[in-house]
């Protein structure tokens, strides 16, 4: 920015990007690193060298630190990989049975919430089968299919679909009655209704279904790889415990807290984007 003062021009400096960064979000940083460091310190404190159970944050990086945290893509062969690759090969999976679960999921939830007939026939169902724990299907899943890998994306696919449907359907029903009334009174196809509003005012109620399935999404295949073994971060973590590896354990668990946080960031990001701001 510039000034004019008997004639001069003066040039202020401008403010540096970083340090507007900084003034904003100073708070979210440092006050989180704090409650890092007092958790680091009590979990130390309460495990500390030579102790029995569980070990403390310092033997938990000095146990792992070679290979797991300098190189987390090596990869010797077999399941002896890295958690890079091991939580990549997860996050294949959740990805597959997670983008099923959303077509499946807002397709059904339309339908189903825009028809009340089928809404009171088929909600006592959802309601029903959204409380089964997501290892209960893993059964059901290897007994229809026969195969490992299909069936930890079933697992995924069913266990996060509920959330969709549900606040898909919640979204339908509340369509305010004077946006039903401007769809008649300018005679809109049942295309121009669907794209024009119905689904926009939908979009928000979708996307808090997407969030909470991303969740679940990521909590199934840990669950299912447990059981049904191969590469992925869950049979890692199985496998570390039945080896007594409990700092490869510790860290895998870290790692999948991280990566749990990023895809619901992911998700909460996409809708900061495509949700307008007044339906927010």
């Amino acid at each position: 920015m510039t000034s004019r003062t008997n004639g001069t021009i003066y040039r202020r400096p401008s403010q540096n990007s970083f340090t507007k960064f900084w003034r904003k979000n100073s708070n979210k940083i440092i006050r989180p690193l704090f409650a890092i460091i007092v958790f680091l310190v009590i979990w130390q404190l309460l495990c500390p060298p030579g102790s029995k159970g569980l070990p403390g944050p310092i033997q938990v990086f000095n146990d792992t630190f070679n290979p797991y945290i300098i190189n987390p893509f090596f990869d010797n062969g077999g399941i002896d990989k890295g958690l890079g690759l091991q939580i990549f090969e997860s996050l294949k999976r959740v990805a597959i049975g997670f983008s099923l679960s959303a077509i499946v999921g807002i397709f059904l939830g339309i339908v189903v919430g825009a028809n009340k007939f089928l809404y009171e026939a088929v909600d006592p169902i959802f309601q029903v089968l959204r409380t089964i724990p997501p290892l209960a299907w893993l059964p059901i899943a290897l007994a229809a299919i026969n195969q490992n890998e299909p069936s930890a994306i079933f697992v995924i696919f069913i266990t996060s679909i509920w959330p969709i449907i549900i606040n898909t359907m919640v979204g339908v029903q509340q369509l305010p009655q004077d946006y039903r009334n401007v769809a008649k009174v300018l005679q809109l196809s049942g295309k121009d209704y669907f794209l024009n509003i119905l689904f926009p005012a939908t979009v928000p109620y979708i996307f808090t279904g997407l969030r909470i399935g991303i969740g679940l999404s990521w909590l199934a295949i840990v669950a299912a790889e447990m059981l049904v073994g191969g590469v992925g971060i869950g049979f890692f973590i199985w496998d570390a415990y039945n080896n007594s590896q409990i700092s490869q354990l510790i860290l895998a668990l870290i790692y999948v807290g991280i990566v749990g946080l990023l895809l619901d960031r992911l998700v909460a990001y996409i809708a900061s984007i495509v949700v307008p701001a007044e339906q927010k």
